[in-house]
């Protein structure tokens, strides 16, 4: 059941930014924001005294990166859907931050509409995007190969098993392995796909069709 009013928190080291989006967002009826914080450390002594539904966190922030920030804000409180909201167009940030527990990912120069729209999506339990950084999810990388390496049956088995959020024990248990040859399979599959991360492994994957 979704809230009366969608409760909002900013977190960005640069104050403008936020008056401009609390000013912006205020004038949506369904929209309560709640407070701006310009250092994590204030944000998090806040948070655990008051939920909120949705954070858009900056990932440059003056104590703390904001990528390390989002994996704590959903420590502390899972049902608190944190949006990125940034200036960095890396890919290796865009992934980074969902693979930290972030629910969608925007680049300051998203327009009104695509914040509302965003917002709007998160607390649906969509993963969300501005129009830029869908973009940029689309476009392979420029270092990935196209060519990458043929994957085996028990591969491609264990891959759809991490895709679909199994871990190692549960894949060992379910496929009758020891942890020891799933492990190995895992590292196998980070190397032949090239993955930085579990979230990259599944993003290439699901781009080449392995999923």
């Amino acid at each position: 059941m979704l809230p009366a009013k969608i409760t909002i928190a900013i977190v960005d080291d640069h104050p403008v930014v936020i008056e401009g989006l609390v000013r912006l967002l205020s004038k949506k009826p369904e929209f309560e924001v709640v407070k701006g914080f310009t250092c994590a450390a204030d944000f998090i002594h806040f948070l655990k005294k008051t939920p909120v539904n949705i954070v858009l966190l900056d990932i440059i922030l003056p104590d703390i990166n904001g990528m390390d920030l989002c994996k704590e804000i959903k420590k502390l409180a899972p049902k608190t859907v944190v949006l990125a909201f940034s200036n960095h167009k890396e890919r290796s940030a865009i992934m980074q931050m969902l693979a930290n527990g972030a629910s969608g990912y925007l680049l300051k120069d998203a327009t009104v509409e695509e914040i509302v729209d965003c917002i709007n999506s998160a607390i649906n339990g969509q993963i969300s995007f501005s129009a830029a950084v869908n973009e940029i999810i689309a476009r392979p990388p420029s270092n990935e190969q196209q060519d990458l390496a043929k994957l085996t049956v028990r591969e491609t088995e264990i891959l759809k098993l991490i895709a679909a959020g199994e871990n190692s024990p549960s894949i060992a248990e379910l496929l009758f392995l020891s942890k020891f040859t799933v492990e190995n399979h895992r590292k196998n599959l980070m190397q032949k796909l090239k993955a930085k991360n579990v979230a990259d492994l599944i993003r290439i994957a699901t781009q080449h069709n392995l999923l």
